[in-house]
């Protein structure tokens, strides 16, 4: 239900107003908060107030009118560890785990003062505007690299601005690296194709036996495709396990080097991250590792070549493209000079990319740290205020 920041998503689904009004009593007003009440408990959003007036909640989550409180304070409240601890004695066993409006309505809190309440959201509000900046910030970046991309190697717009004698909009030096016409095969004249193993180095990975306490809890970054199932920005800072030693020398994988291409070989097909520090991997991945060319530009050419890629895959239980097919796809080759300056070009968008996707990072943890003991009344509002500044 919740997207990245406290907004509920734009992907809604949409009813007739006779659908809407047969379902009035699931009626919700624009800003309202938007709990879940079966299933995966607990998760909390806010209504978008740019948008539809009314939005129509499903059975499996409740709306919530705050009238007499500061409302982001009450959102808030609901993501703190007390709305956890009332859900864990709340919920109802039988059959999936459940609450109703009726236990809701039951849950008492002691509540601060309003003026602490606006503070408290004040407060938590401006991290969190800071964090969905950083991330828009990340996504705008991202979308330029593969726009960069696309321009030069997929459209060949730079060779086709050329031949037609216009201008190419880029530096002179760069616009000499590039052929003023294509070939008959439709590439660039002079480019060609080599497969991704000649570019690139491809592991594979394993998951060392999780039955040897030895092998885990150690001081190494070990992935799986579920660490970056939630990403909104292809960057990998954390991951959910670590090995040991001896896990790491019962990895087949090793340690992929920082800056490594992590690409999710099955269960799904197309997960992407960049390792911002050495990493292992399990067996559903394909680490893409550089060799003479950018891992950015493996990254950018996967992203535009996903179906490719995932029509190549095999498996009679769910679909996998393995090491050996992956290696032997056909990569489009250009010039070394365009090479290079695709990565003059590419790499400090990426490297802004994770920058920005670090600083949310920080941003996030400083306001989970904050937010349980505010909301506890164990912090004060100007302690955690200048805790922010020190930040």
């Amino acid at each position: 239900m919740e997207r990245a920041g406290r907004y509920l998503g734009d992907d809604f689904a949409y009813v007739s107003d006779s659908k809407a009004k047969s379902l009035k009593t699931n009626q919700i007003a624009a800003g309202d908060l938007v709990v879940t009440q079966r299933g995966t408990l607990g998760q909390v959003s806010i209504a978008p107030e740019i948008g539809p007036a009314h939005y129509v909640v499903s059975q499996s989550q409740m709306g919530i009118h705050v009238t007499s409180a500061n409302r982001l304070f009450v959102y808030y409240l609901l993501k703190s560890p007390a709305f956890d601890e009332f859900l864990d004695g709340a919920a109802i066993q039988t059959g999936v785990p459940h609450i109703n409006l009726g236990l809701l309505r039951q849950w008492r809190v002691k509540a601060p003062s309003r003026f602490e309440q606006d503070a408290i959201a004040g407060l938590l509000g401006a991290l969190d505007d800071k964090i969905e900046l950083s991330q828009r910030m990340a996504q705008t970046l991202e979308a330029m690299a593969l726009a960069l991309f696309k321009n030069w190697f997929i459209d060949f717009e730079p060779v086709r601005r050329k031949a037609d004698g216009r201008n190419l909009g880029l530096p002179h030096h760069v616009e000499t690296f590039f052929p003023a016409a294509l070939s008959e095969e439709g590439l660039p004249a002079g480019w060609g194709l080599q497969t991704v193993g000649e570019m690139f180095e491809v592991s594979g990975g394993n998951t060392p036996s999780t039955t040897e306490p030895d092998n885990w809890n150690g001081s190494h970054q070990w992935a799986t495709p579920k660490d970056l199932s939630s990403l909104t920005s292809p960057v990998l800072l954390q991951t959910e396990r670590q090995i040991s030693e001896a896990g790491l020398a019962r990895s087949t994988s090793g340690l992929l080097p920082k800056g490594s291409l992590l690409l999710s070989s099955r269960a799904p097909i197309g997960y992407m991250a960049f390792a911002t520090r050495p990493v292992a991997i399990n067996q559903g991945f394909a680490g893409l590792v550089r060799k003479k060319v950018s891992t950015v530009y493996a990254w950018a050419w996967c992203a535009a070549h996903m179906e490719m890629i995932r029509g190549n895959a095999g498996g009679s239980t769910f679909p996998e493209i393995s090491k050996s097919v992956l290696r032997n796809l056909p990569m489009l080759r250009p010039s070394d000079a365009v090479l290079t300056a695709f990565e003059t070009t590419s790499e400090p968008l990426v490297s802004r990319m994770i920058t920005a996707v670090e600083e949310a990072a920080t941003l996030a943890d400083l306001r989970d740290a904050l937010l349980p003991r505010l909301i506890s009344g164990e912090l004060h509002i100007r302690d955690a205020e200048n805790a922010v500044a020190a930040a």
